[in-house]
């Protein structure tokens, strides 16, 4: 790869990178009972809980869904910029990305 494939793909690297950060992903637990929304960039932007959901005598439950969304949000987050780095090397693994 000479400097000019590198540069490019650095800039390409670039702009797929912004768009992920700006990109919105959400996951959910109870059945949609808890929503966490958030960028490429692992920031969350938005939490969504149904009434429904609340039970004051069992807050755990809520709490587990609370983490089970934001884990399902992450892990969609993480298989996006595996699928970024993909398709920026054509497939092949390189150590230390994924």
């Amino acid at each position: 790869m000479n400097m000019r494939e590198i540069m490019k793909a650095q800039q390409r690297l670039q702009k797929l990178q912004e768009e992920l950060e700006q990109s919105q992903f959400s996951g959910s637990a109870g059945g949609g009972a808890v929503m966490i929304t958030m960028k490429g960039n692992y920031e969350i932007i938005a939490v969504k809980i149904d009434p429904e959901a609340v039970n004051p005598e069992d807050i755990s439950e809520l709490e587990g869904m609370l983490l089970a969304a934001a884990r399902d949000a992450f892990g969609k987050v993480a298989e996006a910029q595996q699928k970024m780095f993909s398709t920026l090397t054509g497939g092949i693994k390189i150590p230390g990305l994924f």
